[in-house]
């Protein structure tokens, strides 16, 4: 599956998701001062095996699917949140960033996935991978990743 992150002006940047079907669907993707959030979805499902919302996507799912609170898909979900808040807080230990993201899930009444240091130096380092490149992007291009 193909993700096509186009950088906008205004509030949205988009997001064109090609499915290998040859489907497509189109997203508008709130700024938030860092990567978009489903692009860090990108980061954190390329590295472990988790089904998240992107997975699901390629899949077959529509992009305005209701997971129904899945166990797996939410616990993937607060994994990209806690991800989120560090790349707007600044860089925490890994035990730390663990015990939040235990702390998230645990709030949301489902189980935590398990995830090692190891993977969280490898979402870190494909996060600030994709942070290089989308900072290079001009407003009104885009950056296509695969998942």
């Amino acid at each position: 599956m193909d993700l096509t992150f186009v950088k906008r002006g205004g509030k949205y940047d988009e997001l064109t998701i090609s499915r290998a079907d040859g489907t497509t669907e189109t997203i508008a993707c709130p700024k938030q001062g860092i990567i978009p959030h489903d692009m860090i979805h990108v980061a954190v499902e390329s590295v472990l095996a988790h089904r998240g919302f992107l997975t699901l996507v390629a899949e077959g799912q529509a992009v305005g699917f209701d997971t129904g609170g899945a166990q797996e898909d939410q616990a993937v979900e607060r994994l990209v949140e806690v991800f989120q808040a560090e790349m707007w807080g600044g860089r925490v230990p890994v035990a730390d960033l663990i015990a939040t993201y235990e702390r998230a899930c645990a709030a949301r009444g489902h189980e935590a996935a398990t995830i090692s240091a190891e993977d969280i130096a490898a979402i870190r380092s494909r996060l600030d991978e994709l942070t290089g490149q989308w900072a290079d992007v001009p407003i009104n291009d885009g950056l296509t990743v695969t998942l």
